[in-house]
């Protein structure tokens, strides 16, 4: 039976994942309450416009997160990447609200929690802080007393057309060989994939599932640009001496080399359990057409992908 009833708390509903599970859970006609550090922002006025309750709270306020939590039904739960530049979120950080969140989910009586991690977790470390993190949350997850489900959504699809990140001047370059496969989603996707998680709880209580709607390599991503651009578009690998030079970024590229962070989720499977799911030349044309004409007027040249 699918339930649609009670109220979801969703943390992160002013950036991408919270936005699209909101918005995912608004149109299948659950309450939800977004948790905001502060409600008279920009982002956050569209979210009351849109039906969402809006109150103010801080992952590093545990008493914010039990009034926001009281009388919830369900919580999706994601955090500030302790990766991303300028987060001002360290690895511990991020540990510590992602384990008070279900903490204070649990005492609260929560009945089921929604966990956003990352394909790159695995039954050893990784050796990426900023990854590894998210598996020890995960642990802690698994360990509560009430229904939880772990999503390890793969690599964004926004990531490759955000103006200083992959695209750039008619290039792509990425952390895949040109000849080597990744799978990515739309993040539109993940917000419908929670939406369904909530809406059947004995289905997918108690489950981890990584989430993907397309697996492409290199050169087959510039294919799809060249053809929704209407101008060719080149792939490569980012270059050598950057991963030389930067630590972190280096050992994210071996990953995707090894299988750690290009994914396994299996597709066959996962479209017949969500048919919606977006492949990258459909995403082009439809949510990513405004984010792929944005990146081709762009010149920034930097490029950032912690």
């Amino acid at each position: 039976m699918t339930e649609t009833s009670g109220t979801v708390v969703v943390l992160g509903a002013t950036g991408q994942q919270g936005g699209a599970v909101a918005a995912a859970l608004r149109a299948d006609g659950w309450a939800v309450r977004a948790l905001v550090r502060d409600p008279s922002g920009h982002r956050a006025r569209s979210l009351a416009a849109a039906g969402v309750e809006t109150v103010r709270g801080d992952l590093g306020d545990p008493e914010s997160l039990r009034a926001a939590f009281s009388g919830a039904h369900g919580v999706f739960s994601v955090q500030p990447n302790s990766g991303q530049a300028g987060s001002g979120v360290t690895d511990e950080d991020e540990v510590r609200f992602g384990t008070t969140v279900a903490d204070t989910a649990e005492r609260c009586g929560v009945a089921h929690l929604v966990y956003s991690s990352t394909v790159a977790v695995g039954p050893t470390p990784t050796g990426v802080a900023h990854l590894d993190v998210k598996g020890r949350i995960e642990a802690h997850v698994r360990d509560l007393g009430i229904d939880t489900t772990i999503i390890r959504p793969a690599t964004f699809m926004e990531i490759l057309v955000q103006p200083g990140t992959g695209l750039d001047r008619g290039h792509l370059s990425f952390l895949m060989r040109p000849d080597q496969a990744m799978q990515f989603i739309a993040v539109c996707d993940i917000g419908q994939v929670v939406a369904a998680v909530f809406g059947s709880p004995d289905r997918y209580a108690g489950r981890t599932t990584e989430i993907a709607g397309d697996a492409l390599t290199g050169n087959a991503l510039a294919g799809h640009l060249t053809r929704a651009a209407g101008r060719p578009i080149g792939y490569s690998r980012l270059p050598e001496t950057l991963l030389a030079q930067d630590e972190v970024l280096g050992k994210v590229a071996a990953l995707a080399d090894n299988g750690r962070l290009a994914g396994n989720a299996d597709l066959d499977a996962l479209r017949a359990e969500f048919p919606f799911l977006l492949r990258f030349e459909d995403w082009l044309t439809g949510p990513g057409a405004r984010l792929l004409e944005a990146a081709l007027r762009s010149t920034d040249t930097g490029f950032s992908l912690r």
